[in-house]
């Protein structure tokens, strides 16, 4: 999260998450239409959210779900 995006979402919280996804620039903009601090809340925990999800994901390996040839196959 960027000092950048930290401003940006404390002046105006929708266009702070207008990467984030169709989702997120709903939600902020509902709740900063419904008062601007939960609107600020709000654009802080999604783009708070966004860059420690990163690092918590689970990487499961990728192989090949049968390696085996069949009869058929010559």
């Amino acid at each position: 999260m960027s000092l950048f995006r930290v401003i940006l979402s404390i002046i105006f919280p929708p266009l702070a998450v207008l990467d984030k996804g169709c989702g997120s620039v709903l939600i902020v903009t509902i709740l900063t239409c419904c008062a601007w601090v939960p609107g600020v809340i709000g654009a802080l925990v999604i783009l708070n959210k966004d860059t420690h999800t990163a690092y918590n994901q689970p990487t499961y390996p990728t192989y090949p779900t049968n390696n085996y040839r069949t009869r058929c196959e010559n």
